[in-house]
């Protein structure tokens, strides 16, 4: 039988059948897929077929072979952080839920989770959510930074999942797709999807006091149907973020504006540092690569272990 994996809890995996019958699975034997180190060899996303487990006495199945991806993004293992490990797979676009305080999401966080999806040839929209909590003070920021991702090519999206501020026009976007909701614990995930699916019911929290960062609600990645097609994939929040799996040499292609103009540079395998003739650093002087976005690039480079 085949089936897609809706829900992963660890050890154990929900399979929706072909036939629309839900299913318990466990991965048969040793598991492990070729070139991908990973905790968790089946993600949520991925296409499986699975057989009966004649042993279990509730009807449970054995994940015996997982079908080929199109895509998944992947991060850094929050336990072991030399391993990595696989958010969900066969994604048409990811959503990252942007909020400017409380909690704050970082220019690097945004350039990170960018650089990921970039590599794994996952389109990006930003929802900048909770604009009900702005004053003018931040709106005008707001504006700034979504003209710099815009310029870029990124599409931007002004949300409140609280007053339903943009939601109409968000499930147009994301009708008949596969979606990765992303983004910090606190920045409104939980909230957006019960906007979205009202028959979803997740839980929501608030925000730390003490840290101004979120606390974590979703504890599993899980594949909500739409009721327009498609489906919405909630994942934990995430705090941290490390690019993996990226040369230094190939870094610089995941920048779309400094793809445009790397080809210009003197030597082939400039890393847009201090070597001379570079035109990305040429660009950057002259503002037409944001500084923010320069600084991001800078702090991946120098972090190794984000790229392990």
């Amino acid at each position: 039988m085949k089936g897609l994996v809706i829900k992963s809890t660890g050890s154990w995996y929900h399979v929706q059948l072909e036939d629309g019958t839900l299913l318990d699975c466990r991965i048969k034997g040793k598991f492990r897929i070729k070139g991908i180190k990973t905790t968790n060899p089946i993600a949520v996303g991925d296409q499986v077929s699975v057989e009966i487990d004649e042993q279990s006495e509730a009807r449970t199945g054995l994940i015996y072979e997982l079908a080929e991806r199109k895509n998944y993004i992947i991060r850094k293992s929050i336990n072991l952080s030399k391993q990595t490990q696989i958010i969900a797979s066969n994604i048409d676009q990811a959503l990252l839920v942007v909020t400017l305080s409380k909690p704050r999401t970082s220019f690097g966080f945004i350039d990170r989770f960018l650089v990921t999806a970039e590599a794994y040839h996952i389109p990006v929209v930003l929802l900048f959510n909770k604009i009900d909590q702005y004053d003018d003070e931040d709106l005008a920021f707001l504006e700034e930074v979504i003209e710099l991702y815009e310029k870029i090519g990124y599409a931007c999206r002004k949300i409140s999942a609280l007053k339903l501020i943009g939601i109409d026009a968000l499930k147009n976007q994301i009708a008949g797709q596969t979606s990765l909701l992303s983004g910090h614990s606190g920045v409104g995930k939980s909230t957006l999807i019960n906007q979205i699916i009202p028959s979803a019911i997740i839980r929501t929290s608030t925000i730390s006091v003490a840290s101004e960062k979120g606390i974590h609600t979703t504890t599993f990645a899980e594949m909500h149907p739409l009721e327009m097609g498609g489906y919405i994939i909630d994942t934990p929040g995430i705090r941290e973020l490390g690019v993996v799996d990226i040369p230094d040499e190939e870094l610089a292609h995941y920048f779309p504006e400094m793809k445009k103009v790397m080809s210009r540079c003197k030597f082939h395998n400039c890393k847009h540092l201090n070597e001379p003739n570079c035109a990305v650093k040429e660009a950057y002087e002259k503002g037409i690569i944001a500084i923010p976005r320069y600084e991001s690039y800078l702090s991946i480079m120098a972090n190794e272990d984000n790229r392990r």
